[in-house]
Parts: C-alpha cells; structure tokens; sequence
C-alpha cells in the first residue's frame, strides 16, 4: 500500500475562505486535504486558539499548489478585477479592513466582546501597505 504525505500549503482563520481556496486547488486537479475546518465551523473564536483552518496538499503535488495559490492576488480589487490603487501614493497593494474611527462601532465593538459575540458592526476601509494611508 502506497504512503501519502501531506505538506501544509496554508492557513486560513475562516472554513469560507479556505474553501475558495480548496477549490481552485481542486480544479486544478491537486488533491486536498482541510484540518480543523469543523472546529473553526463550530465556534468561530477557537480559529486563533488551534491556528486557524490547515490546507494541505500531496507532497508531489506541494510546487504545483504554491504556483496556483501564487496566481491569487492576495490584495484587494475592484469590480473591473484590477488592483485598487492608493489614492495618496499611487501603490497597488492595498487590503481591507475593519476600523474603529466612530463612535457607534466603538459601542458594537464593546457590546460584542461583552456579551461574546462575534462583531455585529462594523465599518471597512481601505489601507495601503506602503504608505499606512486608509480611505473608503
């Protein structure tokens, strides 16, 4: 009987993210296999604590993988799939995030960690990696 390996490919702090990603590695033809995905389903908030949800692929297959997930911008686009570009520098490598400059998500924000909760309010902005600049 043949032994398979497995090399961790990546870790995802949500099962929705890792499932896009278990996708395109699965129509690419890579077998997969998702650890702690159940775990991470049930109680959102155990994701830190355990490591957050484990691809991993083949170790033949582990060069194939990286090239694919490689091809995933890991920044954010706009809705003509084209990197958004920073308005104060002009860089490309922009994410998204939560941020807390008002006071009603300051209120939402301690309301859930209060009664354990997973945020229920909260606002998204931009920011850019090279120059720290955020906007909406």
């Amino acid at each position: 009987m043949e032994e398979m390996t497995f090399q961790k490919i990546a870790t995802f702090q949500y099962s929705s993210e890792a499932s896009i990603f278990r996708g395109k590695l699965e129509s690419e033809g890579i077998r997969v296999f998702v650890r702690d995905n159940n775990t991470v389903d049930a109680n959102p908030m155990y994701s830190n604590a355990i490591g957050g949800i484990k691809l991993f692929v083949k170790n033949e297959d582990f060069n194939k993988a990286k090239m694919v997930l490689s091809e995933i911008s890991e920044y954010s686009l706009n809705e003509n799939n084209e990197l958004i570009k920073c308005p104060e520098c002009g860089a490309e490598k922009i994410e998204m995030v939560t941020s807390i400059k008002d006071l009603k998500t300051l209120f939402a924000f301690l309301f859930s960690i209060l009664f354990v909760l997973i945020p229920i309010y909260s606002k998204h902005r931009y920011k850019c990696d090279k120059c720290n600049f955020e906007f909406k």
